[in-house]
């Protein structure tokens, strides 16, 4: 039996799917013993992990709280759920452009500090009175800038176009597929300089890395068009703090909408911040778990890794004997290395390379009793 260990609630939908070849365990600050983990925010890098742990499942796009390098060189495949979340931050995102358009925030606080108002005789005309301090704008017809056409980013950029905007992107990784998936109305650029200056709402769809760490700073606002509206519902490093607060100063920036808090932010008036709703719906969780449960099935059982954000992608869809899984380092034939390795006879092999680690997943019908150790070799199995 396996043992799955989840860190975080997950969804009991999610957990319905594991069968009973498994048991699902409270991991709480330990995971000995475990083969496979299931987190959404648990930050995991002080974390110990036995040998035997095949796979950790996000469920959750980002992965910042979870050892990528440490897990590779250990031969434990890391999983995210892209997607999964994708129309529920979406729904966020173009209801918050709506709340800032049009004051919502702000006009709400206001109204509800009339409540036993004792120099207010009439409440109805108070509240036509006052109103004018939130007069805002609609988004019809107006740009739309979205840095990052992922799962999120190009749902977000979708619907701003159904909404009547115009929408600019960037994303200097848009593979074909993805560009397929986009309104062609979108006029996707080669570089955000492009497109801040037209824009009067820019949002950040991209994840946290050393590349995009503190990229929304000084230099980047001086492009964005006077008084824009910037929405971060992706990370708060993708935005140096004290570069956003003078913008908003100096009227730059009109506001500022995230779902990151910090204590820099709170309390300022132009700053509109939600307490990290993005992927908090129902739907969203049970969709999250599903995949990560489904992820973790199918490479314990089938070897198969599909949305890793360490190994490559490698799948086979043939029937064998036995599956033989070869997770490498700093191999650049992976399959030539297991194939020399196991000396069986091959029926099928697929592999594959990204960065230092590399997978290859063989398919066999001879008979195998181990699979030998070897230079190069972070972890290797017998699938079935």
């Amino acid at each position: 039996m396996y043992k799955i260990s989840t860190l975080n609630k997950i969804s009991p939908v999610g957990l319905e799917r594991f069968t009973d070849k498994y048991e699902i365990v409270d991991g709480g600050e330990s995971v000995s013993g475990a083969t496979g983990i299931l987190v959404r925010s648990q930050v995991m890098h002080d974390m110990e992990f036995d040998a035997d742990l095949l796979a950790i499942a996000r469920a959750g796009a980002g992965v910042n709280n979870i050892p990528l390098e440490k897990c590779a060189d250990q031969g434990i495949v890391v999983f995210n759920t892209p997607g999964a979340n994708a129309n529920s931050v979406k729904e966020l995102v173009l209801g918050s452009m709506i709340v800032a358009a049009r004051n919502i925030d702000s006009s709400i606080a206001w109204v509800n500090s009339l409540k036993n108002d004792p120099s207010i005789d009439d409440m109805a005309k108070a509240v036509e009175k006052g109103k004018s301090m939130f007069a805002g704008h609609e988004i019809l017809g107006k740009t739309l800038g979205v840095v990052g056409l992922g799962a999120i980013g190009a749902m977000v950029a979708n619907s701003a176009v159904d909404l009547g905007m115009k929408v600019y992107g960037y994303d200097p990784f848009l593979s074909p597929e993805a560009a397929k998936r986009l309104n062609p109305a979108i006029q996707v650029v080669q570089t955000t300089e492009e497109m801040y200056p037209h824009c009067e709402y820019v949002t950040l769809h991209l994840p946290a890395t050393k590349d995009t760490e503190g990229m929304i700073n000084a230099g980047a606002l001086g492009h964005f068009k006077d008084g824009a509206v910037l929405l971060n519902f992706s990370r708060d490093k993708l935005v140096a703090e004290s570069d956003i607060l003078a913008a908003l100063e100096s009227g730059k920036l009109s506001k500022y909408v995230t779902d990151f808090a910090t204590n820099g932010i709170l309390g300022n008036d132009k700053v509109t911040v939600t307490p990290h709703l993005g992927a908090s719906t129902d739907e969203a969780e049970d969709n999250c778990a599903i995949m990560a449960a489904d992820e973790i099935m199918d490479y314990v059982e089938r070897g198969n890794i599909v949305n890793s954000v360490n190994f490559p992608r490698v799948t086979l869809d043939t029937d064998s004997k036995h599956r033989v899984a070869v997770l490498t380092k700093g191999v650049s034939d992976p399959a030539g290395l297991a194939q020399s390795l196991l000396g069986v006879s091959v029926k099928a092999v697929n592999a594959g390379v990204r960065g230092d680690y590399g997978y290859a997943l063989i398919a066999t019908d001879d008979d195998i009793a181990e699979v030998p150790a070897s230079d190069g070799v972070t972890k290797a199995r017998i699938v079935f």
